[in-house]
């Protein structure tokens, strides 16, 4: 009985190894919305697939996603194919995916649309990081294949219109896994070891699998890390690459490349003959009145007769002298009165009199202080005297010297009535030089009162 009994390891290896070998389970293919996305540090990608009722766990390794055209993200929609096992550590069933694609959009679309989109947020599209292509290039470097239709294009559109200019052709493949390092290290090459003032770019028309080398990130990252001028030159009119958002500028074609590279050198030749024959005309201009000028002044006065010209500039110069001269004369007579009428007036003005002004009214004013401060002295001195005066009158102590004497109470209080003490009490009696200590005997008060 107790070996009916199994071990939890025992029941997940054969559930395990039931679903190994169902065939059913070896092939799944699966539509379903991604939820719960990881994607680990080793490259693995951790996730769910659900539908309205349902949800399975998946695991997709680095080795079956490195392939992928476009990133999984929460709530995309997706067609799987891959194996249901059991994960024996958790005891649960899961997918195990070996190809992914986007459920109703191409993967290479969405994979150029989230691209796209992460480029325009870095700031790659702007217009302030975009270079000037030079007007007159003197060496232009072409990255394409060479033996497409595009190199051939090219080629011949700068023969035709600027045949002076230097080009240098870096061949490249421009289809295939490998298309896109081989036009970025070409991009780099021509940085550092070509003087090229500008590069094409570019390839010719093609399905978006052609033409996928040129939606690459490290092409768009190439391009813009690159210090000469990039024209983007992509399939046809219609056709659309990351390179063409990233490049300096950007054709329709090929040939629309080649085209904005270099100038016309017909067109020039036209421009520089029109700007001659404008030289020319103002130049006739400039001569024909130059010419008029002349002949004006060789009928002039000075031309015909120059020694009576000048002679009577002579006689001009010794006029002008003679007034210099005069105006001299009358310059200095002015400037000598004014010096004399400025002494006069310092004379008169000078600091020595108004000092001694000064110093008269001072001794005035000095006097008249003096005056009036005698004057106050005086008067204040006969008040004193007449208010001392009086205070001596009224002094007790004068009083005390004829013979008066001012008695006291022991509390030191004056005794100005007989009813302010009585028989036995104690007094003083202050006299002009000393004092008496007494005791009333009597007192009598006056009656006529």
């Amino acid at each position: 009985m107790k070996d009916r009994y199994l071990t939890v390891a025992a029941l997940t290896k054969y559930i395990k190894k039931k679903l190994s070998f169902d065939p059913h389970l070896k092939d799944v293919w699966l539509r379903g919305e991604i939820s719960n996305f990881k994607r680990h540090s080793r490259g693995h990608m951790y996730l769910s697939l659900k539908d309205e009722t349902s949800r399975i766990q998946a695991v997709m390794f680095a080795g079956n996603n490195r392939s992928l055209q476009f990133s999984p993200e929460n709530g995309m929609n997706v067609l799987v194919r891959g194996e249901i096992n059991v994960y024996e550590p958790m005891g649960s069933y899961q997918l195990y995916i070996q190809d992914m694609q986007p459920d109703g959009i191409g993967a290479l679309y969405l994979a150029f649309e989230q691209l796209k989109e992460k480029l325009h947020k870095e700031g790659l599209f702007s217009e302030e990081r975009k270079k000037v292509v030079p007007m007159y290039p003197k060496h232009i470097g072409v990255i394409t294949s060479p033996t497409g239709a595009a190199i051939r294009d090219i080629l011949i559109t700068i023969k035709r219109r600027y045949p002076i200019v230097k080009v240098s052709i870096l061949p490249v493949l421009v289809q295939g896994k490998s298309a896109a390092d081989s036009v970025s290290k070409a991009i780099a090459y021509a940085n550092n070891n070509l003087d090229c003032d500008v590069l094409i770019v570019g390839r010719g028309g093609g399905s978006l699998e052609d033409l996928w080398g040129f939606n690459e990130e490290k092409v768009a990252r190439a391009i813009e890390r690159s210090e000469i001028p990039i024209i983007s030159a992509v399939g046809h009119e219609t056709d659309t690459t990351i390179s063409d958002f990233v490049s300096d500028m950007r054709a329709a074609t090929p040939t629309g490349a080649a085209e904005l590279a270099v100038p016309s050198l017909v067109e020039l030749q036209n421009h520089v003959l029109i700007l001659t024959n404008r030289l020319q005309r103002a130049m006739d201009v400039e001569v024909t009145a130059a010419s008029k000028q002349l002949k004006q002044m060789e009928k002039s006065y000075a031309f015909k007769y120059p020694e009576q010209l000048m002679k009577q500039k002579e006689q001009d110069l010794d006029r002008l002298l003679e007034r210099l001269s005069s105006n001299l004369i009358n310059l200095k007579k002015q400037q000598t009165e004014r010096l004399n009428y400025l002494r006069k007036r310092l004379s008169q003005q000078h600091p020595h009199t108004e000092i001694e002004s000064r110093h008269k009214q001072l001794q005035e004013v000095s006097k008249l202080i003096q005056t009036q401060f005698e004057y106050k002295l005086k008067t204040k001195r006969d008040y004193f005297i007449s208010q001392l005066e009086k205070l001596t009158l009224l002094n007790p102590l004068d009083t005390m010297k004829r013979g008066y004497a001012i008695p006291y109470t022991q509390e030191g209080q004056v005794i100005k009535s007989v009813t302010s003490v009585s028989k036995g009490d104690k007094v003083t009696v202050t006299l002009k030089n000393g004092s008496l200590l007494c005791e009333v005997n009597e007192v009598k008060e006056d009656t006529n009162e």
